[in-house]
Order: structure tokens, then C-alpha cells, then sequence
């Protein structure tokens, strides 16, 4: 198969679906570190809830505030589309429902759903509200 030929194939969205359900794993192992540190950080002591606070404006050592905050949004998204992702295969598991207009519209759920929840989230996180 040629590369011209693959770019050509439409997904369907419920392809699209999964494919973007295992890049959020993947962001979400990827992202594991920062996670850890920002529990640590938020919950030993008031000064390392300072520090935590601060690396939203200030950053973390290199890297700028704005740039936490986007690996911050990143997670956001990631958390929300694999969790609504997985209801959505739990809820397609137990009812045995896998019917291709289902899917269609189940997988149009999720992507509203995970985008629309992301923008909300990443609006409070960006001082929007």
C-alpha cells in the first residue's frame, strides 16, 4: 500500500474513536510523572503548595508556565476522552448493542462530550473564569 493510497481511506468516526482512546493511554502514562509530582507537591507542606501554584505562572525550572499548563490540558483531555471512551466500551459490552449506527453515534458522543468538558476545564485553567 502506497502512502497516497492511506491517506485516502476515511475512518470512520468510531475508528477515529479508538485510535484517539489509545493515545490518551499513552498521554496519560507519558504525563504519569507530572502527575505524581503535582500530588506530591500539592499536599506535603503550604510551601510546596506554593511552589505547586507557581509553576502554573512561573514554571518549572525550564520550562514556562504556559507549557505546564498545556501539558496540563493534555492530561485534561486525555483523563476525559479514555474514561468516557471506556464507558463507552463498557456500556457496549454490556448491551451487547454494536449495531454500525450505535457505534457511529456513541463514538459522536464521546467526542463532544471529552471536547466540550476539555474546553470548560481548560477555560478555568487558562484564568477564563
Amino acid at each position: 500500500m502506497r502512502l497516497a493510497d492511506a491517506l485516502q481511506y476515511r475512518l470512520p468516526i468510531a475508528g477515529v474513536v479508538s485510535i484517539l482512546h489509545r493515545a490518551s493511554g499513552a498521554i496519560m502514562f507519558v504525563l504519569l510523572p507530572l502527575v505524581i509530582w503535582m500530588f506530591d507537591t500539592s499536599v506535603t507542606s503550604e510551601v510546596s503548595y506554593e511552589r505547586f501554584t507557581a509553576a502554573f505562572s512561573a514554571g518549572i525550572g525550564f520550562v514556562p508556565g504556559w507549557l505546564v499548563k498545556v501539558a496540563v490540558l493534555a492530561l485534561i483531555w486525555s483523563y476525559l476522552h479514555h474514561a468516557i471512551a471506556g464507558v463507552r466500551h463498557l456500556w457496549m459490552d454490556m448491551t451487547h448493542s454494536v449495531t454500525k449506527e450505535q457505534g457511529r453515534s456513541s463514538a459522536i458522543v464521546t467526542l463532544v462530550l471529552s471536547l466540550v468538558l476539555t474546553v470548560l476545564l481548560g477555560a478555568k485553567l487558562f484564568g477564563a473564569y
